[in-house]
């Protein structure tokens, strides 16, 4: 079954799975939009902005970025949008990436 995060996470929330609020886009001024409505709806700081494409390994590949502002939300959404993602599961040539999830970044500043 090929589904992209923001697919899976709909369906976990659909059973009442706590699961981080997101929003999927697929232009930098949308990113800034959606970073701002979960802002304001949640009080994070600091967002996960994550490729979306049929692979794993996204983040090794530099498809996912943590944002600490809005301005590096719209940055790093920049950056991602159109790029050949290349991991370990795909082609050498990569998968472009059309659309990335804009999630509140969770982060526990706890115990190592």
């Amino acid at each position: 079954m090929n589904l992209h995060e923001y697919q899976g996470k709909s369906i976990l929330r659909e059973y009442g799975v706590s699961v981080p609020e997101s929003t999927v886009v697929n232009t930098p001024e949308d990113a800034i939009a959606a970073a701002k409505e979960i802002q304001t709806s949640t009080g994070v700081e600091s967002w996960a902005v994550k490729a979306q494409i049929h692979a794993g390994g996204r983040g090794k590949g530099g498809g996912v970025k943590i944002a600490k502002s809005i301005d590096e939300v719209g940055q790093h959404a920049d950056a991602i949008l159109g790029m050949m993602l290349v991991t370990p599961q795909t082609s050498a040539e990569g998968k472009k990436v059309n659309n990335i999830l804009i999630e509140q970044s969770i982060f526990y500043d706890g115990p190592s």
